[in-house]
């Protein structure tokens, strides 16, 4: 049974869901402001791997996959003062907020594609749900958590602490914020520097705006994930993932924010065990460069164009999406993911030796005989599902999958055959964790058009070469090996006289 770590509850739990055979999450997606870069392809590959473990897994889960695109009332300081990051961006480049939004979303999808990321079920949009976070906002005014201010409302984290644990995601108490906290100057329309806030009354140049019962202005950054969740899947559901810098303050509102709306209206209802918000709260770990956090302001931020181009100044080459997603699944989700030329390029060669391996599994002859081959389908399987069972383990499922990579390139060396239940069960095994679960893919085949097509081409050629030689026509055999070299084909000439092939 699959298990994860709930941040919640700070263990590992056996997922149960809500609905039986059902599986819903929401997962934090991109403020859409600048490129995509490694810190969003770690989240998104993280939860892709889940969202593909529990659509392709042993249990198959009906899953709704929910990931926003957050495209207004993301501040510059991440709290509640600043000017909004997409106007900002609006304003330096002379465009059109929604222009930008636009623009970062497509490219954020078109990286996610490269990635092999998985589209959500619903991806909704901060600015589309104005109306539902108003409503929102509402409730938690009715049931007494929150205040308004000079046309802004803000969540009294105070009141709500003297009744509810405030900060249980996080770890953190409303006490020690205190200690930690300056004076109230510079906190605006605040009554305390911890509250946060639900709706901001837009300044004059600020150029997002919908009206509202308390001003014209725009919903705070909190407001759109839990107005969101609860619409898509429900005021209670399975999972709510991200990455781990959302904790605090982002996560540990949205849990304040569902309680205050959905346990209490109007202070009637209590809540119990089976509050509102999510049951499992999962998060990644970040990206480092040196042991130290990636970040814009650092200079040591690489954009996934970058990353594909070789063009940031940390790189020493280009590298390809999957040579990205596959460094990224060889450490768990949870532990910290150091970046460097020396790692990438060990994921590279990693990579390409577990495609030959599928490749090379995939022309083994099939034998109605049973022989003594040491290949146990049924052995792998149950490995690779303890791995991903434990807490999501990707670099287990990894090794456990290159343990037989020896065992098929000796196979294939041997010219031996596998008896044919064994061979299909095999076959099936490889191509549903590789492609399905893991969502590797073999670039170097799509990047020649696929070999469905090119491979009776190249065999016809290998046909005429064979000939070539038969003929003592050296000539002739050097110029078809050496012009499918050029097409990057490699042709490996086997003791026996069988040319084998594969596409560099």
């Amino acid at each position: 049974m699959l298990t994860i770590y709930n941040t919640l509850t700070r263990r590992k739990e056996v997922f149960e869901p809500l609905v039986e055979g059902h599986a819903g999450m929401y997962v934090c997606g991109p403020t859409v402001y600048g490129d995509p870069h490694l810190g969003h392809a770690r989240s998104a590959i993280t939860f892709d791997l889940l969202f593909r473990y529990l659509t392709y897994g042993p249990e198959k889960y009906k899953v709704r996959y929910v990931r926003n695109i957050t495209d207004v009332g993301h501040l510059e300081n991440d709290a509640d003062e600043g000017e909004d990051k997409i106007s900002k961006r609006a304003r330096l480049e002379q465009l059109e907020p929604m222009e930008i939004a636009q623009m970062y979303t497509r490219r954020y999808h078109d990286a996610m594609r490269a990635l092999g990321v998985l589209p959500p079920s619903i991806e909704p949009t901060a600015s589309g749900h104005i109306i539902e976070q108003i409503e929102m906002v509402k409730r938690i005014l009715d049931a007494g958590y929150a205040y308004v201010s000079n046309g802004s409302v803000y969540f009294d984290v105070e009141k709500y602490a003297r009744s509810h644990n405030y900060g249980e995601l996080s770890g953190r108490s409303v006490e020690d914020m205190q200690s930690g906290s300056r004076a109230l100057d510079g906190q605006g329309d605040k009554r305390s520097p911890w509250d946060f806030a639900l709706w901001k009354k837009a300044a004059p140049e600020h150029i997002m705006h919908w009206p509202s019962p308390w001003s014209e202005g725009f919903p705070g950054w909190h407001m759109e994930c839990s107005a969101m969740s609860a619409k898509y899947l429900g005021e209670r559901f399975d999972i709510h993932g991200g990455g781990m810098d959302l904790v605090f303050p982002h996560h540990e509102a949205e849990i304040a924010q569902g309680v205050a709306a959905w346990c209490e209206p109007h202070g009637q209802v209590k809540c119990a065990a089976d509050r509102p918000g999510a049951k499992y709260w999962m998060h990644n770990n970040m990206v480092t460069v040196g042991g130290q956090k990636m970040g814009k302001s650092l200079g040591n931020s690489i954009s996934l164009e970058q990353m594909f181009a070789g063009s940031h100044p940390l790189l020493e080459k280009a590298y390809s999406p999957m040579t990205i997603r596959f460094f990224m699944l060889q450490a768990h989700y949870r532990s910290t993911l150091d970046f460097s030329n020396e790692a990438l390029v060990a994921a590279e060669k990693g990579l390409d030796r577990l495609m030959k391996a599928v490749e090379t599994l995939d022309k083994i002859p099939a034998s109605k005989k049973e022989n003594s081959v040491p290949i146990f389908p049924t052995s792998i399987e149950k490995d690779l599902e303890e791995a991903m069972d434990d807490d999501l383990s990707s670099p287990t499922v990894i090794a456990t999958l290159f343990r037989y990579v020896p065992i098929i390139n000796q196979i294939a060396d041997q010219h031996q055959s596998i008896y044919e239940p064994h061979l299909i069960q095999l076959r099936e095994t490889f191509h549903r964790w590789v492609f399905d679960i893991l969502g590797l893919q073999d670039e170097k085949a799509a990047g020649a058009g696929g070999t469905d097509h090119l491979g009776p081409v190249v065999e016809m050629l290998l046909e005429m070469r064979a000939e070539a030689k038969a003929d003592k026509n050296w000539g002739l055999s050097d110029r078809i090996r050496d012009g499918l070299a050029a097409a990057g084909i490699k042709v490996k000439d086997r003791k026996d006289g069988v040319s084998e092939w594969e596409v560099e």
